[in-house]
């Protein structure tokens, strides 16, 4: 890797590692949904590996959202289901190529995002030294590589 891609790859783990719970979780969602994006480019494009790598990326996010959830709250029940039913999705769509699902998938992650973004941005302005601020989901998050 050149200085550039080695310069661009510590300010990537940098902003991870800085950034407040609530971001993370946008940076999560956000990519996944420009994965499924990248997975529907490939499969219009006849590239069906690139789609698989693009998949198997969305896959590994969830896989981590799923895994993060703290299920001492009701809301990360079924966060769980919800995840779990994209998962399998993403499964079949791998293995399909298929576009339709990948635009049902993104359907359900953009409103996800949104969301979470609309909570977010209410308790920062309800309240800056709300506990909630640093702790926004029923989520932990770990680093992704």
């Amino acid at each position: 890797m050149n200085t550039n891609g080695q310069v661009y790859q510590q300010y990537k783990r940098t902003s991870v590692e800085t950034s407040p719970p609530g971001k993370l979780l946008i940076m999560l969602y956000n990519g996944c949904i420009r994965n499924i994006e990248n997975a529907r480019t490939a499969i219009n494009e006849k590239n069906p590996g690139l789609a698989h790598e693009q998949i198997v990326k969305a896959q590994d996010i969830i896989i981590e959202l799923m895994a993060t959830l703290n299920m001492d709250y009701d809301i990360s029940r079924r966060l769980l289901s919800v995840y779990d039913y994209i998962y399998n999705q993403m499964v079949e769509a791998n293995i399909k190529k298929d576009v339709e699902l990948l635009d049902e998938i993104q359907v359900f992650l953009v409103d996800l995002r949104n969301t979470w973004q609309d909570a977010i941005g209410k308790v920062q302005t309800s309240s800056p030294d709300n506990a909630m601020r640093d702790n926004i989901s029923t989520q932990k998050f770990s680093v992704m590589g």
